[in-house]
């Protein structure tokens, strides 16, 4: 007993060492990702995330994987994002103005099973926008009959690589 007590009193005397000795360890902060967003959705008891990545290569093309949970079985939605002006980055985000996503151009439902869960890979082609352009973006899903506003995100930065 008196061998355990001693191992755990010399491992967290090390410890306290440690903090005093090395204080600037810690790990440092990372710079913003706005290029690489993590989109938490959410509405009543229902869920849903959105995994935002654009690689840094020349075709410009945003992947988003998007997963729902706890919505209608067996039902399509929709995702939609509206983007503030150009450079204006306040973390406001105000515009009201909807495209609906899918597979470049082409919209593409997210079809729930017969728990409400979905997921679809969809993506969106942003070629035309300068690199380096910042704006605020926040997004929705939308059931697919009766167009409601089932799931809505907090407003994210983004930067086009």
């Amino acid at each position: 007993m008196k061998k355990i007590n001693l191992r755990i009193i010399t491992i967290l005397s090390g410890l306290v060492v440690s903090a005093f000795l090395f204080p600037g360890c810690e790990k440092p902060p990372q710079p913003e990702q706005d290029f690489d967003l993590n989109v938490s959705l959410s509405g009543g008891k229902s869920a849903g995330f959105i995994k935002f990545r654009q690689d840094p290569d020349a075709a410009k093309i945003v992947d988003l994987d998007v997963k729902v949970y706890h919505l209608a079985a067996n039902h399509d939605y929709l995702l939609q994002r509206a983007v503030d002006a150009v450079n204006v980055v306040d973390g406001d985000c105000t515009s009201t103005t909807w495209l609906t996503l899918g597979k470049g151009l082409t919209p593409q439902s997210i079809h729930t099973d017969n728990y409400g869960n979905g997921g679809e890979m969809l993506w969106r082609d942003v070629s035309a926008v300068p690199s380096g352009s910042k704006f605020d973006i926040h997004f929705q899903i939308i059931d697919a009959v009766s167009l409601t506003v089932v799931l809505t995100s907090d407003c994210y930065h983004y930067t086009v690589r």
